[in-house]
């Protein structure tokens, strides 16, 4: 894609990128490497981007979009900043954060000298007053035009549903077609959408940062096709190889039952549901295509719908899958850092510990333990998982559904079911911080150790901080169970390592320089 959009005046650009963790972020900066341009990350948590393959090929700085000096400071020596960060509508006060935000990033961008503003909002539908849109689309139409009125030009790109392998839209989209042959839905499904495949997204979006001064203005982005979402899901079946999907639409869902309804069908919680099916209910159709004049599309894109769905679903089977929708931070998950400090003084800190020998090598072990989750289970009494995750479910949590993004890797800032990756030692530490609905924060560790005696040691500990008396509640009511979830846990993670062993006959697989396990020989500390 670099050809396409590449620097038409041979100018290396230093772009700043927000939301590098998110889904579109994190595959724009690989592109806009590619294309030539210098790379700066504005990141509230930096960590996250440490495993991306492109880490080291960028600038990476600590900061949030509604914190004035820190954007200052990413500003600084910036040609192109791109805006990449949303708020969904999860909380009260949402549309005044975006707001205050994009204003925050206009100023500092207008201060610091910066050539271009680059958006991607969301396409909204002609004809309907702006107060008739979902709160979710009208904020996002308020983002662009505080950027349209600053002084700094600006490209504002409006999309409505993006098709992607790993993408909310695609995930919502491929589960509800593949678990419901039958489908009760919602009258939106009738509604008249143009999607656009994630690829022409990135495409326009890298093309944008060479655009001519004088374009200060709003594009409305889409693909070749024009679909109501019942002609989107009977495609997704034939390009899958799926029986003719049945739909019976009623009248009676609401976007809030839809968004549950999606919630228990589809591993897409309802908090980021709700946007989805809010900006379905009315139709959204590009107006224009002039994107075209200043990023020209070559022959054969923007990709047909079709073909972007075989594309992402090839990237699904082939576990190559760069980021999800799940990439960024679940909206009202903690964030809190684990307190390492063995006399914290935040308040009580709850421990259960678990250590035991296990009959193979460490790079069996670290093979199972970077493999949990997903498809590979909790080595421990599925059904109280499977309870434990209906029950996040049911309270608007992300519940188990989301699997991971990587049947075999992890790497920092990864959603693992309803965890998310806050920490990995390669060969000896995976950290996990709870993103289930929970009074209080928790977090799962488990180590492959070697003991005095050169023995393998497998540790785990499982952390929980309570919040007011019914966190503490909640750990006494759960701590009976302890000793068959957790213990049975570390047993059959010693057992799996064990069996992995015996597979190679008696030899670990060989670790990669990062400690990953592969072909055969041990892992040496």
């Amino acid at each position: 894609m670099a050809d396409t959009y590449g620097q038409q005046n041979g100018e290396r650009l230093r772009c700043l990128v927000t939301g590098a963790s998110g889904y579109v972020g994190g595959r724009l900066v690989p592109e806009l490497l590619r294309a030539g341009h210098r790379v700066r990350c504005l990141a509230r948590s930096p960590g996250k981007l440490r495993d991306h393959p492109w880490a080291q090929e960028v600038e990476t700085v600590r900061g949030d979009v509604t914190d004035d000096g820190s954007v200052a400071g990413a500003m600084r020596g910036v040609d192109v900043a791109y805006y990449l960060v949303h708020a969904l509508g999860t909380g009260s006060g949402f549309e005044d954060t975006d707001r205050r935000a994009a204003r925050i990033f206009a100023e500092r961008a207008h201060a610091a000298g910066v050539r271009r503003i680059v958006y991607l909002g969301g396409l909204t539908p002609a004809g309907v007053p702006e107060r008739s849109l979902s709160p979710h689309l009208r904020s996002r139409a308020e983002v662009g035009r505080v950027f349209l009125d600053a002084p700094v030009p600006a490209t504002v790109l409006r999309a409505a549903v993006v098709i992607g392998s790993g993408s909310a839209s695609f995930e919502m989209l491929r589960y509800l077609t593949e678990r419901l042959p039958v489908m009760v839905t919602p009258s939106w499904v009738h509604t008249r959408v143009q999607p656009i495949g994630i690829r022409d997204v990135l495409r326009y979006l890298a093309g944008s940062a060479t655009m001519p001064a004088d374009v200060d203005r709003a594009f409305d982005i889409g693909g070749p096709d024009v679909l109501t979402y019942r002609e989107m899901m009977g495609r997704y079946a034939a390009v899958a190889g799926l029986r003719r999907r049945i739909v019976v639409p009623v009248p009676v869902l609401t976007p809030g039952l839809s968004s549950h309804w999606v919630g228990l069908v589809t591993p897409v919680p309802a908090a980021i549901a709700r946007p989805l099916t809010e900006s379905l209910r009315h139709e959204v159709v590009c107006q224009e295509h002039d994107i075209a004049r200043y990023v020209p599309d070559p022959p054969g894109l923007p990709l047909p719908f079709d073909e972007a769905l075989a594309l992402a679903l090839r990237k699904v089977r082939d576990a190559q899958v760069a980021t999800r929708w799940s990439s960024a931070a679940v909206p009202g998950a903690p964030s809190d850092p684990l307190p390492t400090d063995p006399d914290w003084a935040g308040g009580s800190l709850y421990r259960d510990e678990r250590e035991l020998p296990v009959d193979a090598s460490r790079t069996s072990l670290w093979k199972v333990v970077e493999g949990i989750g997903g498809d590979n289970g909790w080595y421990s009494f599925p059904l109280a998982w499977a309870v434990r995750g209906r029950l996040d479910r049911f309270v608007g949590g992300v519940g188990l559904r989301r699997g991971r993004r990587d049947a075999e890797r992890l790497r920092v800032g990864d959603s693992l079911d309803f965890w998310r990756v806050e920490e990995i030692e390669p060969g000896r530490l995976l950290r996990l911080r709870a993103e289930m609905r929970l009074p209080g924060l928790a977090w799962l560790e488990m180590y492959a150790e070697t003991d005095a005696d050169g023995r393998t040691l497998y540790r785990q500990r499982a952390l929980f901080h309570p919040r007011g008396l019914l966190g503490h509640a909640y750990w006494w009511g759960v701590s009976p169970f302890h000793a068959v979830v957790f213990g049975g846990m570390a047993r059959n993670i010693a057992r799996a390592a064990a069996k992995d062993m015996r597979a190679y006959g008696g030899r670990a697989a060989r670790a990669d320089p990062a400690g990953r396990a592969g072909s055969a020989e041990g892992f040496r500390k």
